[in-house]
């Protein structure tokens, strides 16, 4: 008999490797799908897997050679029931079939490689009935060798399959896709892979901790391969059982409950105590930018249940997890979550490119403390607004924390930047009124110089408009002749182009004159640019507006809207009517 202590120790990936569908965890989806095409003999001569590391697509790939390659004492058939092996599932399962190829394309991209598979498919399977080709990583392939591989892809011999698996989907030229049928795995969802290593412990005989395999599987990230690694790191840290304990540790998590207080303390602006967790944290041996990333990750969880609340119920998360991010969740508004991930994820970065990861650490959380009380920008104003009518000192708004544990969501904390309007009073100034344009399905009537410019904006023919606004003055306007005068920069070859549109527009011929008289006055687009520029220095003359400037030095007002009014146009009243001498 063997001496167990002489047997290489086969790590848990390998040793529980599905080797049947049956087996195979989280595809539920592809196995339905392939299982009515087995069951219709409607078998695809190609396949090609895509999803992120270690969700199974190699595995997949030597599951599907031994469902195509089934052959027991009822003869070859197709088959997903695979429970019971067959002739030569041993040799499909340990890679050493014959008939069974499998190429790695990272080392093999050249067309050179896909020639020989070329040539290879002329020739039958030696013993099994079909041969497979399992191409891994197949993104990796040149351009040359893609399209050696199309010729044989779409017409291969009826006794050949082909099988790639990639983790770059959209490196894989549409040519090959428009080949295969796809199939993409998914990753494994937390509660199946917790199920799943559950049952693994319990075949294995090892004792553990439900928030141990939390922390694992969320490490994995829906990887059967990565969350079966990491439990193997875990049994050999903890010396035979796996305890959150020895798994914070290896993974260099600092304790979830401590990284759920800093939160709380960095959202109340309570700033000392926040920095001095922070050390006593480091000091244990935690990582600064580790625990930005903790906080950062704990922060898009408030924020998750705070859209779907049902996302507490997640199965990787850990009771303090479940019970206070529900509770942080009621109590911190979307604008104060939001800013904190923005905060975090820069601190983060720059926690990665500094020199001393702790200062980057406290000047992050110190960041995030003032900017946690900010108010919002409606009630900043109002505050101000109640200052400026009292004539009381103005203050900046005081600070506020965390709302209490069972209090509402409040108003929270504010953007950094505040968009200045003009005050009613300034807006009164110039009364406001869009000009509309009046366009009736075949002709148009234009009464007014407005109407004109309207009807060029209802054309949408930009020169015109732009004419009439820029480099025309109306002088005198009425049905069917229009007098206006030149600016220096005007077209002179606008007057035709603007009567000629005006016959089509309207139906009717239009007399367009330039006037021999000096021009007098502004165009509309300078008398709109003066308004702008005078409502723009009222703005500034304004006194809540000169509240807010003070109140947060190094404001500025940004813009002022000016909507066009009816004054804009000025109103022409018709040439009079000359009388006939005769």
């Amino acid at each position: 008999m063997a001496d167990p202590q002489s047997t290489p120790y086969l790590v848990l990936a390998r040793k529980y490797r599905p080797r049947d569908f049956s087996t195979l965890v989280g595809q539920d989806a592809m196995v339905q799908t392939l299982g009515n095409a087995f069951a219709q003999n409607r078998i695809h001569h190609a396949f090609i897997l895509t999803g992120v590391r270690g969700v199974g697509k190699t595995t997949t790939a030597r599951i599907l050679a031994r469902a195509f390659n089934y052959e027991d004492e009822n003869g070859r058939r197709p088959t997903l029931d695979l429970q019971v092996e067959g002739q030569h599932c041993r040799a499909i399962i340990e890679g050493r079939h014959v008939d069974v190829i499998e190429m790695d394309a990272a080392s093999n991209t050249g067309i050179g490689d896909i020639r020989e598979i070329i040539d290879s498919v002329k020739y039958g399977p030696a013993s099994a009935p079909y041969k497979v080709y399992v191409i891994d990583e197949v993104h990796m392939l040149s351009t040359a060798a893609f399209n050696g591989l199309l010729k044989t892809l779409e017409e291969p011999p009826p006794y050949v399959k082909f099988i790639f698996a990639t983790t770059e989907i959209r490196k894989v030229p549409i040519t090959i896709l428009s080949r295969c049928q796809r199939f993409d795995l998914r990753r494994i969802p937390a509660d199946v892979m917790t199920a799943y290593l559950e049952k693994i412990l319990g075949e294995e005989g090892i004792g553990f901790e439900p928030d141990a395999l939390a922390m694992i599987v969320r490490a994995g990230e829906g990887s059967a391969r990565d969350s079966l690694s990491l439990l193997d790191q875990a049994i050999a840290h903890g010396g035979g059982s796996v305890s959150a304990a020895t798994v914070k540790t290896m993974l260099g998590l600092g304790d979830r409950a401590r990284i759920i207080d800093l939160f709380e303390d960095v959202m109340s602006a309570r700033v000392a105590e926040a920095l001095t967790a922070l050390r006593e944290l480091y000091d244990l041996g935690a990582d600064p930018q580790t625990l930005l990333a903790d906080l950062a990750e704990f922060t898009h969880l408030v924020t998750r249940i705070k859209v779907v609340p049902a996302a507490a119920d997640d199965a990787s998360l850990t009771p303090d997890e479940r019970t206070r991010g529900r509770d942080l969740a009621g109590r911190l508004p979307m604008r104060a979550l939001t800013r904190a991930w923005q905060i975090l994820f820069k601190g983060n970065e720059e926690t990665g490119r500094a020199g001393n990861a702790l200062q980057v650490a406290e000047m992050t959380l110190i960041r995030l403390a003032y900017a946690a009380d900010l108010p919002s920008p409606d009630e900043v104003i109002a505050k101000l607004s109640g200052q400026v009518l009292a004539n009381a000192p103005l203050t900046p708004p005081a600070p506020r924390g965390l709302p209490p544990s069972g209090g509402g969501g409040g108003s929270g904390a504010s953007a950094t930047a505040l968009r200045v309007e003009p005050a009613p009073a300034i807006a009164d100034a110039t009364p406001v009124s869009r000009p509309q344009a009046v366009v009736q399905p075949a002709l148009a009537t234009v009464a007014t110089y407005k109407d004109l410019i309207a009807l060029a904006t209802a054309k949408r023919d930009v020169l015109v408009k732009l004419a009439l606004e820029s480099q025309m003055r109306p002088v005198s306007f009425e049905q069917g002749r229009i007098e206006v005068a030149l600016a220096d920069n005007a077209d002179p070859g606008m007057i035709a182009t603007l009567s000629a549109r005006l016959q089509t527009w309207t139906g009717q011929r239009w007399l367009v004159m330039v006037s021999t008289k000096p021009p007098e006055g502004m165009t509309i687009r300078q008398e709109r640019d003066q308004r702008k520029e005078q409502a723009t220095a009222a703005a500034h003359e304004d006194p809540l507006v000169k509240a807010i400037l003070e109140t947060f030095p190094g404001a500025k007002l940004v813009n002022v809207s000016v909507r066009d009014d009816e004054a804009a146009v000025p109103e022409i009243a018709p040439a009079p009517i000359e009388e006939d001498d005769e």
